[in-house]
């Protein structure tokens, strides 16, 4: 293979990794892994309501709950199993699989159809059945992070901790600014990557 052949290659290369460290196989098993909860990039979930889960799981954890949440808002945000979508239940025994050997606690599941509980892989029985005395949270990111949060305190007080829904922001700016940031650090760490690469074969 000629150097021009290489030096292709590698910027072909370079051009199909950025997108693919964004379209993972599974994305919430990714982001669960050290975080509490999963917040679709493309759902539009209001600035405000992302921020109540985000406060309503917080502060659960710290009274004793500690619990993980994936908002599932389309087909899409299922990754490499789009097989499980509109199947809460059949996706949160799954996530908790994949998350078994980081993270064996609760998980919570929400998709515009119902809701899914799982720990350790395993149904969280008792759980399931408070949640499947909540309304269907509906479609659309606002209605899936207001009914997660509903959710977490249900499932928190079913074990004995009360926690708040804390007052929304006046802010309308959508969320997930930290999971634009990852994208890009991803995307600036492939294409030095590639610089290397190219300033190698020159």
């Amino acid at each position: 293979m000629t150097r021009r052949r290489l030096l292709a290659a590698v910027v072909v290369a370079g051009c199909i990794a950025v997108p693919a460290a964004h379209a993972d196989g599974d994305p919430a098993s990714d982001y669960l892994l050290s975080q509490s909860t999963f917040l679709p990039f493309d759902a539009n979930i209001p600035k405000a309501q992302a921020e109540q889960l985000n406060a309503i799981v917080a502060d659960a954890k710290q009274k004793g709950f500690a619990i993980r949440v994936a908002l599932i808002a389309k087909r899409f945000d299922l990754g490499a199993v789009p097989s499980l979508w509109l199947k809460p239940k059949t996706y949160a025994r799954f996530l908790g699989q994949e998350l078994f050997f980081v993270y064996k606690g609760r998980l919570l599941v929400v998709m515009p159809n119902g809701y899914g509980s799982s720990r350790g892989g395993q149904p969280l029985t008792s759980a399931q059945r408070v949640l499947d005395t909540l309304p269907k949270p509906g479609e659309g990111g606002a209605a899936l992070a207001a009914a997660a949060t509903r959710a977490v305190r249900k499932l928190a007080a079913q074990n004995g901790v009360q926690v708040e829904i804390p007052a929304a922001t006046s802010s309308t700016k959508t969320s997930h600014d930290r999971l634009v940031l990852v994208a890009i650090v991803g995307a600036i760490v492939v294409l030095v990557g590639v610089g290397f690469g190219i300033r190698r074969l020159l």
